[in-house]
């Protein structure tokens, strides 16, 4: 397997003064499963919209189901997820936890199952703008879905994957990991993206308030 922990730290953090984000600049922070938990925090903020979304009318707030579906895509799946599996997952398993048969492999089968459900959302989203009532009942489904799936596994990841990946991973190769983290952001992200998804979020919930 491809290791990609040996990664340099950026010049420029990826974020700016949202230090509850834990975007770009670990710097504060000691553990790669900190800058995820708190990162957990934020997307359970726009699954609670989403729920909230998925109990109006879907033709009344469909500009908030865009955004909150563009969210799913890029922060939680494309910055967040993809820390687990290219830098935090590979460590562990570096360090004798098992993909196959374990929490490792339990966690990647629930990240492919999230984005099925994010690709029939946004797939639907078309045609409820073409009043299709299927699409609205299918993209109101696969929200509730989907929010059952990633609250359930947050409280693994939190609860039990993490906590093994404190106890085996060197405090030394901690830092290594929250490098690669900021490193992962600067390249898939870019400067000043996580703090617009961050502005997404409270735009999202001052609308949905």
């Amino acid at each position: 397997m491809e290791n990609r922990i040996g990664v340099p730290k950026p010049e420029k953090s990826t974020c700016g003064v949202h230090r509850a984000s834990t975007c770009g600049d670990h710097s504060q922070l000691e553990r790669p499963t900190e800058a995820l938990t708190a990162e957990h925090r934020t997307i359970e903020r726009v699954l609670d919209v989403l729920e909230r979304l998925s109990r109006s009318p879907v033709e009344n707030s469909l500009d908030d189901w865009k955004k909150a579906l563009d969210f799913f895509v890029h922060f939680a799946d494309q910055c967040h997820h993809f820390k687990e599996e290219q830098v935090l997952f590979p460590a562990m398993e570096e360090h004798g936890i098992p993909r196959d048969g374990g929490p490792i492999g339990m966690m990647l089968m629930e990240h492919e199952e999230g984005r099925t459900y994010v690709r029939a959302m946004l797939a639907a989203i078309p045609l409820v703008e073409r009043k299709n009532q299927a699409a609205k009942e299918i993209l109101v489904d696969k929200a509730k879905a989907y929010l059952r799936l990633l609250r359930e596994h947050i409280q693994k990841e939190d609860e039990v994957l993490f906590r093994i990946a404190d106890e085996v991973i060197s405090a030394d190769e901690q830092k290594v990991l929250l490098r690669a983290f900021e490193e992962h952001e600067a390249k898939e992200m870019g400067e000043g993206v996580h703090e617009k998804y961050l502005r997404i979020v409270e735009e999202l919930e001052t609308a949905m308030a």
